[in-house]
C-alpha cells in the first residue's frame, strides 16, 4: 500500500483498486445526471438536488446520515440565519432612505443603478461574508426595482455578482480566502497578508460590473410575456372607475375653508373629494378625521375627478402647490393605493357606522367608497351603517393596509407586496445584524453567528417567530442540502482527487502557463458541485505538490486557487446566487448564459494577474 504525495487520508492498494474504481465510477455517473438535469432543468432544482441526495445514499456510496448532513451543514444553517435577518431588515424599512438616495441619483437608468449599487456591496463583501453583504442589500435592490419599475430580474443578479466578485477583495472576505493561509501554514509556507489579494479583488470587481455594463442587455433574462399585463391597482381602479388624481392646495389666510370641518366644507357631499392628508405642526397628518378643522397654512393632499378639485379651490381661494415632497408617500403606488376591505361576520364595526369606529382614527386612511347590499355608495357615507359582506374602498399608505390586514375584523382582498414598516426597530434590526457579523469575524463559526443575529431579532420582537418561519425560502435550503452531500461523495470516494490527478498529469512538464490555467479551470469546475472551502481543501495539497514538482512556488498558484473558488457563475449553486434566484424568477438557463461570460472573464483576469504579477 502506498499514499497519494500531499492527499491526506486516502489510500490505494491493489485489493481495492476495483472497489475504489466502481465508487468512483458511481459518483461521476450521479454527477453527470445531475449536471444534466440542472443544465437542461428537466426537473426544478430543488428536485434535483433531493434525488442527487437520494442516489447518493441508495447507491451505498454515502451512508443515511452522510446523505442528510447537508441540512446540517454550515451553509444551510447560515442561510437560515441570513434570510430571517434579512426579513427583519426589511420589516423596519432601514434600506429605504438608501433606495431613495440611489433612485434619485441614478434616476431610471439601469447601468447607472447596478453602478452605484455594485460598489457597496462589493466592498462589504471583501470584510463581510458576502452571503451577508447580499442580504443586507436584497430589500433595497427590491424597493429600487418598485422605485424605477426596472425588472427586479435586470437588477438583482449583477448586483449578486459584485457581492461574489467583492468577496476576493480581501482575505477575509470569503471562506476559501481565510482557509487558504492555514493550508499554507500547515504545508510549512508563508501566509499572506490582508490586502494581498485586493488588487486582483478590485480588478475582477470592476470587471464584474464592466461586464454588466456592456453586456447586461444581451446576457440577462428578457420577461417572460410579450404582454404589458395591468397591475392590481391599475385593474382595480378601472373596475371600479375610482379617482387617480391627488392635488395639494395650501389654505392662505383669506381663505373660507380656514376653520371649517371636511363635512362643513361639503367634500364628500357637494364634491366627493378626499383629504388624504394635510400638514399638521410641520407633520403629516393621514386622514384626517372628520371633526378636523383645517387652519391657515396647511397643506390638502386631495383625492378626487380633476375638475371637481380644481373646483373646490377655486370657492374656497385655495393656492396650488406644485411641489409637496412631504405627500410624496401618497404618489408612491410602492406606498400607497387602493384597497377592497369585506367587513366578515362578527366584526367589531359591524353594526356601527365609520364615524362611531373612529375608522379613519385608528387606521389613518381615506374611506372612498362603500359597497352595501348591492348598492355602491360614494362620497359622504360615514354614518352609513356597516353590514357583514360589506366592502370598504380605501386609500392611504401599505402600512396602514397592512395594520388592517392584521386585524380580525376585517379581510384585506387586495394584494399588495408592501408591508407595515417598524422604523422603531431599525437600530434593533442593525444592531443584531451587525452583531452577527462581528461574531463571524470572530472567528465563530458562519450558522452560529449568523442563527445567533436571527434568534436575537425574534427575542428583541424585529419579527415574530412565525415571520421567521415564512422568511425561509425552502426551495433553496433543498437546493443546497441537497448539493453538499455531492461535495461530500467526491471527497470520501476519492473522486475528487481522482479526477484532480488525472488532470494535473497532462500538465506536469509543460509551460507554466498551462498549470497556471488549469488549477484555475479545476478549482472552478470544482466549486460548481461543492462548496467552495471543501474545493479549495480537497484542492490545495495537490496543487502545492504539483507547484513543487514543477518547480513554481506554489504560495500563489494556491492563493490563486482560493480566488478562482469564487468563480462559481454558470449554476445557481453559490450561496449567494441561490439565496437571490427567487427574489429575481431566475432560471437555470439565465445563470448559465450570463454566468458563461463572467466566468471566462473571471479566468482571464485571475490567470493573466497571477501569471504576470505573483507567479
Amino acid at each position: 500500500m502506498f499514499k497519494i504525495t500531499g492527499i491526506d487520508d486516502i489510500y490505494y492498494s491493489p485489493e481495492r483498486s476495483k472497489y475504489m474504481d466502481a465508487e468512483i465510477l458511481t459518483v461521476l455517473v450521479i454527477l453527470l445526471l445531475t449536471v444534466i438535469l440542472l443544465i437542461f432543468e428537466l426537473l426544478r432544482i430543488d428536485v434535483v438536488a433531493i434525488l442527487c441526495m437520494l442516489a447518493l445514499a441508495w447507491s451505498g456510496t454515502l451512508e443515511p446520515l452522510e446523505a442528510l448532513s447537508g441540512f446540517s451543514s454550515n451553509a444551510v444553517i447560515a442561510m437560515l440565519g441570513v434570510m430571517i435577518m434579512g426579513r427583519g431588515i426589511a420589516r423596519t424599512g432601514i434600506m429605504d432612505r438608501f433606495s431613495e438616495f440611489v433612485v434619485r441619483k441614478a434616476g431610471e437608468s439601469k447601468k447607472k443603478i447596478i453602478g452605484v449599487m455594485s460598489v457597496p456591496v462589493g466592498i462589504m463583501s471583501g470584510f463581510i461574508q458576502n452571503i451577508g453583504a447580499a442580504t443586507l442589500f436584497l430589500p433595497g435592490m427590491l424597493d429600487i426595482s418598485r422605485r424605477s419599475k426596472i425588472p427586479a430580474s435586470d437588477l438583482i443578479m449583477p448586483i449578486g455578482f459584485a457581492a461574489i466578485l467583492g468577496g476576493t477583495l480581501s482575505m477575509v472576505g470569503s471562506g476559501p480566502l481565510i482557509l487558504v493561509n492555514d493550508l499554507l501554514r500547515n504545508a510549512g509556507l508563508e501566509p499572506y497578508g490582508l490586502f494581498s489579494v485586493t488588487p486582483v479583488g478590485l480588478l475582477l470587481l470592476l470587471s464584474g460590473i464592466v461586464f454588466f455594463f456592456l453586456f447586461g442587455k444581451k446576457v440577462l433574462p428578457r420577461s417572460r410575456s410579450t404582454e404589458d399585463p395591468l397591475s392590481e391597482q391599475e385593474k382595480l381602479i378601472k373596475a371600479l372607475a375610482l379617482p387617480c388624481t391627488i392635488l395639494h392646495y395650501n389654505i392662505p389666510g383669506d381663505s373660507p375653508l380656514s376653520g371649517k370641518t371636511p363635512e362643513e366644507a361639503g367634500l364628500w357631499e357637494k364634491y366627493h373629494i378626499n383629504v388624504l392628508a394635510l400638514t399638521h405642526e410641520k407633520e403629516v397628518k393621514y386622514a384626517p378625521w372628520r371633526g378636523t378643522r383645517f387652519q391657515t397654512g396647511q397643506v390638502l393632499a386631495l383625492l378626487g375627478r380633476e375638475e371637481k378639485i380644481i373646483s373646490f379651490a377655486s370657492e374656497n381661494k385655495l393656492k396650488k402647490v406644485t411641489e409637496a415632497e412631504h405627500f410624496a408617500s401618497l404618489h408612491d403606488t410602492d406606498k400607497s393605493g387602493f384597497a377592497e376591505i369585506i367587513v366578515p361576520p362578527r366584526s367589531e364595526i359591524a353594526g356601527k357606522s365609520i364615524r362611531d369606529f373612529s375608522f379613519r382614527k385608528r387606521f389613518a386612511v381615506e374611506p372612498v367608497i362603500l359597497f352595501s347590499k348591492g348598492e355602491e355608495i360614494r362620497g359622504d357615507f360615514s354614518d352609513q351603517e356597516i353590514r357583514p359582506g360589506d366592502t370598504i374602498v380605501v386609500y392611504g399608505l401599505w402600512e396602514n393596509i397592512a395594520g388592517i390586514k392584521e386585524e380580525p375584523g376585517f379581510v384585506v382582498v387586495t394584494p399588495f407586496s408592501a408591508e407595515k414598516k417598524y422604523r422603531s426597530k431599525a437600530w434593533t434590526a442593525l444592531g443584531c445584524f451587525v452583531f452577527a457579523i462581528v461574531l463571524a469575524l470572530a472567528g465563530f463559526p458562519l450558522s452560529i453567528a449568523f442563527f445567533t443575529g436571527s434568534i436575537a431579532m425574534v427575542l428583541l420582537g424585529v419579527l415574530s417567530i412565525e415571520q421567521a418561519y415564512q422568511a425561509v425560502e425552502w426551495k433553496v435550503v433543498f437546493l443546497i442540502a441537497g448539493l453538499i452531500p455531492l461535495g461530500i461523495a467526491m471527497e470520501k470516494s476519492g473522486t475528487a482527487d481522482f479526477l484532480g490527478e488525472q488532470v494535473m498529469n497532462l500538465v506536469v512538464g509543460h509551460h507554466p502557463i498551462f498549470l497556471v490555467i488549469t488549477v484555475a479551470l479545476l478549482t472552478t469546475v470544482f466549486s460548481l458541485f461543492m462548496s467552495n472551502v471543501g474545493a479549495i481543501v480537497v484542492l490545495a495539497p495537490l496543487i502545492i505538490s504539483m507547484a513543487t514538482m514543477g518547480e513554481i512556488d506554489p504560495r500563489p498558484l494556491t492563493l490563486m486557487a482560493a480566488v478562482s473558488s469564487a468563480n462559481s457563475f454558470i449554476l445557481p449553486t453559490h450561496q449567494v446566487n441561490a439565496l437571490l434566484m427567487s427574489s429575481g424568477g431566475y432560471r437555470n438557463a439565465d445563470y448559465l448564459r450570463a454566468g458563461s461570460g463572467m466566468t471566462l472573464v473571471f479566468l482571464v483576469i485571475v490567470v493573466t494577474f497571477f501569471y504576470l504579477f505573483m507567479i
